[in-house]
């Protein structure tokens, strides 16, 4: 099945592949033309880092100029999975690759595709597949939708978790977190037995370590807004995303994940862009209390995708 991708990749070109948390845009780490076409393809601004994609430790050795013992424990308990670890790179790692910083972003997906691909090819950048700015592809539809029905994909149906790896810079302390996902500050705190800072959004004057931190990201056509606790959601033009169990009238405008926080984030980027088909002009996103942020640490990476599809 991999056969025409591992060849297609080794001779240059891009393919988009599934990973557990949402398709990447695959180029050889070490071939500035080929990752020079993800640039290109995505129209993603050369200042925003990509995240190196592996599948062994060993890879890891080759971009990364010291792994720490934290590091390694996180790695042992996470790997492979859902979270990305910011290191000190070495100094051949490519400068476009890293947006010329010192520092080098490195993952190892869990999805069986992804692994074999890697295992074949080598290292992988992988941004999302999908137009810079737009909602990240769940699904192989989402990538043809924006780069047409011949780009190369391995199809392997919706990914499982649907939002972006948790983004970890372990290159210095205290250990911060520049984009939250499925993977929590509490889970890493228990393993490391250290805090874990959540780090605000850098604004597009500052440098950004990590992918999906410095630009407006996730957003459809559509504008998204937070729920205003007053609103009545009866507006025909206007897709409702409701998570409490709060009762509305049944309506084909709102959506209703009843608490299910984990359908909601493998649903999320697909609602933004079913909204679009739909003609809504407006999505609107109940907001998440303090209390269920605490409680539902999944929930902080679903607030942190909304805000930046409302920004």
């Amino acid at each position: 099945m991999l056969d025409r991708y591992i060849q297609l990749l080794k001779n240059g070109q891009i393919v988009a592949f599934p990973t557990e948390t949402v398709y990447g845009l695959g180029a050889d780490a070490w071939n500035p033309t080929a990752i020079q076409k993800v640039f290109d393809q995505k129209g993603r601004p050369s200042d925003n880092p990509l995240i190196v994609h592996v599948s062994s430790v060993a890879m890891v050795e080759d971009f990364a100029q010291h792994i720490p013992d934290d590091a390694r424990t996180l790695m042992q308990a996470f790997w492979p999975g859902p979270l990305t670890l910011i290191f000190k790179k070495k100094t051949e790692v490519l400068d476009l690759v890293t947006a010329g910083l010192d520092t080098v972003a490195v993952r190892w997906p869990s999805h069986p595709l992804s692994q074999d691909l890697i295992a074949n090819v080598g290292p992988l950048v992988a941004p999302s597949a999908n137009s810079s700015g737009r909602p990240s592809p769940t699904h192989p539809d989402h990538i043809r939708e924006d780069f047409g029905d011949d780009f190369p994909i391995i199809d392997a149906g919706r990914t499982a978790i649907g939002l972006e790896s948790t983004v970890l810079d372990v290159s210095q302390k205290p250990y911060q977190i520049y984009r939250p996902g499925a993977i929590s500050a509490k889970d890493i705190e228990q393993r490391i037995d250290k805090e874990v800072l959540l780090k605000s959004d850098q604004s597009e004057s500052t440098a950004a370590k990590s992918p999906g931190t410095k630009y407006s990201h996730y957003a459809p056509d559509a504008t998204v807004q937070w729920l205003n606790a007053n609103e009545d959601p009866d507006q025909s033009k206007t897709l409702y995303l409701l998570h409490t169990n709060v009762e509305y009238q049944p309506s084909k405008n709102i959506i209703h994940f009843k608490g299910d926080f984990k359908k909601m984030g493998r649903e999320l980027y697909d609602r933004f862009r079913q909204a679009d088909h739909q003609g809504y002009d407006n999505i609107v996103v109940e907001p998440f209390s303090n209390s269920i942020l605490k409680a539902t640490p999944f929930t902080e990476a679903l607030k942190n995708r909304i805000s930046k599809a409302v920004s």
